[in-house]
């Protein structure tokens, strides 16, 4: 597409459809960076994956290499992973402890773990210069702007906007519902992950967590194999491991997923209630880039790395003060369901890479969002849907995608 194009991105989004180039289209993705993810608050991580001074964790947004680190003042801080040297990575590995400082592995410089310029090596070959040791210009740059939420940290790369209260607005019941459960009312990361790559764009993933539709279609194989070994076990001993249930739900029928609802608020945000039957409200999607699953425990970070290519990183948490056995529980539902080689995860999986590869195709221009269209309720901003297999979440994302993209805080 050419980047004159780029300044009428409302033609591409339509009420109840939107071109296929917004999937595809490298110079949009681009565009998605800037204004989204370089502005928007982002989750960066949960604070209990730093508890010691020293400890961090690099990630990635937008296109912006960062890392998480707690300070000796036992502050989180959010740095750009770059040495101001020459411009090297001072983290390489994913986590760990640097002690006291950072220490580019180029030419030594090394940074105190809030990102001030501790030290540099041969420094009488600076007289003279533009160099100055004590100039903000050579510490680490931090992130714009941090701050977190019951434990569950943000940055946003843009000095200006909307607080992340705002940000988040009443979806931020997704880490209340969570934190709640806990009879110390915090929860504490599990500190190993999943970590997957997808081969399609970050919106697919984002729409398929809100679509009540696909599971009776997508997953019914999966979940017929796991019932029908489930009665078997119930026959003979009377009763089944709940494992066989975490799979055998996804045989429930279209109508019954009809009976769901989603609350659809601004920015992007969406709330599935009644997902499984486990609560009357279960949180699901922050847009852009986070769902959250609390009745299960965990969540999804979602990191764009191109147009077609996405990571999910899938955590997983305990509630303080919680039994051992409500831990194992989730434990379950996340090795069964949400590991990489699970089916049920494959199933997606391959669904996404499908999407992507004729999305990429010229079978066609537009991607259809009709279901229910015209037919959801809105008052001050928020859309509740009539039905559960409505695609309003989706429109609803796109609605704030239009915002963002064009410029809008």
């Amino acid at each position: 597409m050419m980047q004159d194009n780029l300044r009428d991105l409302g033609r591409f989004i339509e009420p109840d459809r939107v071109h296929h180039s917004v999937y595809t289209d490298a110079a949009i993705f681009e565009r998605e960076m800037a204004t989204i993810f370089h502005k928007v608050w982002t989750y960066v991580g949960h604070e209990t994956q730093v508890p010691k001074p020293g400890d961090y964790h690099t990630l990635q947004i937008g296109r912006q290499p960062m890392v998480m680190v707690r300070h000796s003042d036992n502050k989180v801080y959010v740095l750009y992973n770059r040495c101001a040297h020459r411009g090297a990575m001072v983290c390489g590995a994913l986590r760990g402890n640097t002690g006291n400082t950072f220490t580019c592995s180029y030419h030594s410089w090394q940074y105190r773990t809030d990102g001030t310029l501790e030290s540099i090596p041969l420094p009488k070959g600076y007289e003279g210069t533009r160099l100055s040791p004590g100039s903000p210009e050579f510490n680490l740059k931090r992130a714009a702007r941090v701050d977190r939420y019951r434990g569950f940290v943000f940055a946003s790369l843009a000095a200006e906007g909307p607080s992340l209260l705002e940000y988040l607005g009443d979806a931020k019941i997704a880490f209340d519902d969570m934190c709640n459960r806990a009879p110390e009312g915090e929860v504490e990361v599990v500190p190993n992950c999943f970590r997957v790559i997808q081969h399609s764009n970050w919106k697919i993933f984002l729409e398929n967590q809100l679509d009540a539709l696909h599971p009776s279609v997508t997953h019914e194989s999966t979940g017929r194999a796991a019932l029908e070994v489930e009665h078997d076990i119930e026959k003979r001993n009377g009763k089944a491991p709940l494992d066989y249930h975490y799979l055998s739900a996804f045989t429930t029928p279209f109508h019954k997923w009809d009976t769901v609802q989603t609350v659809n608020y601004p920015n992007g945000h969406c709330i599935l209630q009644g997902y499984m039957g486990l609560r009357p409200q279960d949180p699901d999607t922050l847009y852009p880039g986070l769902s959250v699953q609390s009745p299960l425990q965990q969540l999804r970070a979602v990191r764009p790395l191109s147009v077609d290519r996405t990571l999910t990183e899938i955590w997983h948490f305990r509630l303080k003060g919680a039994p051992e056995a409500i831990y194992r529980r989730a434990l379950g539902y996340y090795n069964l369901v949400n590991s990489p080689s699970t089916m049920v995860n494959a199933d997606d999986l391959e669904n996404f890479w499908r999407c992507h590869q004729g999305l990429a195709s010229e079978g066609g221009d537009w991607v259809s969002f009709h279901r229910h269209a015209g037919q959801d309720d809105e008052k001050d901003g928020v859309i509740m849907s009539r039905w559960g297999t409505s695609e309003a979440p989706m429109r609803n994302q796109f609605r704030a995608w239009t915002h963002y993209v064009a410029g809008g805080r």
